[in-house]
């Protein structure tokens, strides 16, 4: 029993692994990598700086969909987002729920 339950919890954290490295590719691939970075600032907060402010906000996920395509400015300073409209809306969606996943 120990060894299943040990092998189950193998396979989920190798799915897991797998998701996060996805979600970063899509993340690159999208252009989003260029701006943001996982855990350290560059033009724009790190993706973890994300996670952490809107962690208790019910509303995240629905508003930051609405920034990431239209763009947006002002939140973590003067330096605008660029709308994200070449981004399809599913992926906006998978990224936005990754980078709130975030810890």
């Amino acid at each position: 029993m120990k060894k299943l339950l040990a092998a189950c919890a193998l396979c989920a954290g190798l799915a897991l692994m797998a998701s996060v490295h996805a979600n970063e590719k899509l993340a690159q691939s999208s252009g989003c990598m260029t701006c943001h970075a996982i855990d350290k600032k560059g033009i724009g907060p790190s993706y973890k700086e994300v996670a952490a402010k809107y962690r208790n906000d019910k509303t995240a996920e629905a508003a930051l969909f609405k920034k990431v395509k239209a763009g947006g400015k002002g939140v973590w300073g003067e330096t605008p987002m660029p709308p994200n409209a070449h981004v399809k809306d599913e992926d906006i969606k998978t990224l936005v729920h990754w980078i709130l996943s975030l810890k």
